[in-house]
């Protein structure tokens, strides 16, 4: 039976405007972005499938279009659908942190910042760009892949902070592993950064690596 088949009322759209969103599963919610299903399995069942495939909702939004459209009944739209919905709640999430607020409290901090990146399935190197009163100046992702050395590049990070007259940053990156322990090139490599921010009288506050519902704040491990 295919959910236009239900009776009226029981089928998660109409559940969603009658009972609100917060009252669907996940499955649910994923039928109403997903619309349809497959011959045979409706647009639940194959949500389902989904969320058991990967895991649950993290897993399966951070996963890459040929691991997604493995599932049946998922092709180049649904796969679509599924990006479109995450990047519009980062976009939200983005907006929790406007330009001129302070940046009084590090819960808001990790929660925004886990937002943002915890759900990539690629590296992404980032800067919380502060004024001198610690109010946001910029969110700005620098660059994308392995974070290593030889990639990061001191003095692109300090041409930013000045272009912006920036007085204060905290640098982030996240973990696709999902695990947010530190490596020994993340410490050399806030240890170059903070290096070089000092040539110019700028403080380094943190470097937060970003997991999979974890982040390390280097401040809190006395790194920085």
């Amino acid at each position: 039976m295919t959910i236009k088949q239900w009776p009226d009322g029981e089928g998660p759209r109409d559940k969603l405007l009658s009972q609100g969103a917060q009252m669907l599963s996940d499955a649910e919610l994923l039928a109403v972005i997903l619309r349809s299903g497959l011959v045979g399995h409706n647009a639940i069942d194959v949500s389902r499938n989904m969320l058991n495939h990967f895991g649950g909702l993290r897993k399966l939004f951070s996963a890459s279009q040929p691991q997604v459209c493995q599932i049946a009944g998922v092709g180049p739209v649904k796969y679509a659908q599924l990006q479109a919905t995450a990047e519009i709640a980062r976009r939200i999430a983005k907006e929790s942190l406007q330009k001129g607020q302070i940046l009084t409290n590090p819960d808001l901090t990790r929660d925004y910042l886990m937002r943002q990146l915890a759900d990539r399935s690629y590296e992404v190197f980032a800067l919380l760009l502060l004024d001198s009163q610690h109010r946001v100046i910029q969110f700005v992702e620098l660059f994308r892949g392995t974070i290593n050395c030889a990639s990061v590049y001191p003095r692109d990070i300090v041409a930013l902070v000045l272009e912006k007259n920036a007085a204060a940053v905290i640098v982030c990156h996240n973990h696709p592993s999902g695990i947010a322990e530190p490596s020994e090139a993340d410490r050399r490599i806030t240890r170059r950064i903070k290096n070089a921010l000092e040539t110019i009288d700028v403080s380094l506050l943190d470097h937060m690596v970003v997991g999979d519902l974890q982040i390390v704040s280097f401040a809190e491990r006395g790194w920085i």
